[in-house]
């Protein structure tokens, strides 16, 4: 287990630009706006017959995932190869880790390759942090979601395709549903939804799957799915976290579909032109109902069309932030 340490000492160059994106934490709204208006202009070159752009033309992007993921590995992969970036995969499970290599020796290994930005997915919490508190000067560290911490490029996607569809903020009540207890993702949501503005932010879940002290996060806590749902904006549904369950929290699958599962019935409670977001992979008849999944609110699609431009946009941002702190350090120098 790392120990998570306040991440806008490290995340952050001298003039207050992105050069590590490791949790939307402590981050202000004009950079989180930053990062959505970014991102908006790379969907709109998404449309073009050539969707590449030159602006990490000659970096190598490092895909570092200790844990196993297909969504958020093929989209930042896809990502990076769109900012014209070489791109290398490294398959945890056959590398040298497994055979006893220390975290830090892995990272100087790639380092002596010249890799630019590491993107970091691990089971622990506080993982990105450690990576980029340790990793060479110029070197960007972008968490792809660690343990329970934090995942805060799918918070960010999840903002910008509210932003599209739904405007402004201020005026939205957004409820989170599921495994708050287990999830990276929900806190991500919410510093994020608090920083941009967000009217209200709830969270919907039964008292054995929500965090000690969660109100202190700004929210409000239902464990009433019909009462939480009421005059709601957006439906932010969570997967059941199984894999990081260490008891059992639950009478079973069933009975927490039928309590806590997004249902067409139990969407009606919320508004008629509410939206349903879902981080994935989803759990069909256990958190969400297909006809909800795949009906005419549903934005999930769209949040994986969204998650690529956002990492298009937080990459480059954070190389850009990388190479003004390398300018700021020779002026400094040369003073």
């Amino acid at each position: 287990m790392f120990e998570p340490i306040d991440a806008n000492q490290i995340q952050l160059n001298s003039d207050g630009q992105l050069k590590h994106f490791l949790t939307t934490e402590g981050l202000s709204r004009a950079l989180l706006t930053e990062i959505l208006d970014t991102a908006d202009s790379f969907l709109d070159m998404s449309e073009q017959q050539v969707k590449k752009v030159p602006l990490l033309r000659g970096k190598t992007v490092a895909n570092l995932f200790f844990e196993n993921s297909t969504r958020t590995l093929s989209t930042f992969e896809l990502a990076a190869k769109r900012l014209s970036a070489d791109v290398l995969n490294l398959n945890i499970s056959t590398s040298s880790t497994a055979k006893g290599e220390t975290l830090r020796d892995t990272l100087m290994t790639l380092e002596a390759m010249h890799a630019d930005m590491f993107v970091v997915r691990h089971s622990d919490s506080g993982a990105a942090h450690f990576i980029a508190k340790h990793v060479t000067p110029n070197v960007a560290v972008i968490n792809a979601g660690d343990g329970r911490h934090a995942h805060p490029t799918q918070a960010m996607l999840d903002m910008l395709t509210i932003r599209r569809h739904k405007g402004d903020f201020a005026p939205l009540t957004v409820a989170i549903v599921g495994d708050i207890l287990h999830s990276r993702v929900a806190r991500s949501q919410i510093h994020a939804l608090r920083t941009l503005g967000a009217g209200e932010v709830r969270v919907i879940a039964p008292k054995t799957l929500l965090p000690r002290h969660i109100e202190a996060f700004g929210v409000k806590v239902f464990t009433d799915m019909a009462e939480g749902l009421k005059d709601v904006d957006v439906v932010m549904m969570l997967r059941l976290q199984k894999e990081r369950m260490n008891s059992a929290l639950l009478p079973s699958e069933s009975e927490f579909y039928k309590l806590y599962g997004l249902t067409e019935e139990k969407l009606a409670i919320a508004k008629p032109d509410s939206v349903v977001l879902h981080p994935g992979p989803i759990n069909r008849g256990v958190e969400i109902a297909t006809s909800v999944a795949d009906g005419p609110r549903s934005l999930i699609l769209n949040q994986v069309t969204n998650g690529i431009a956002v990492r298009m946009a937080v990459m480059s941002m954070a190389v850009s932030g990388q190479m003004v702190e390398k300018q700021n350090a020779r002026q400094g120098d040369n003073a």
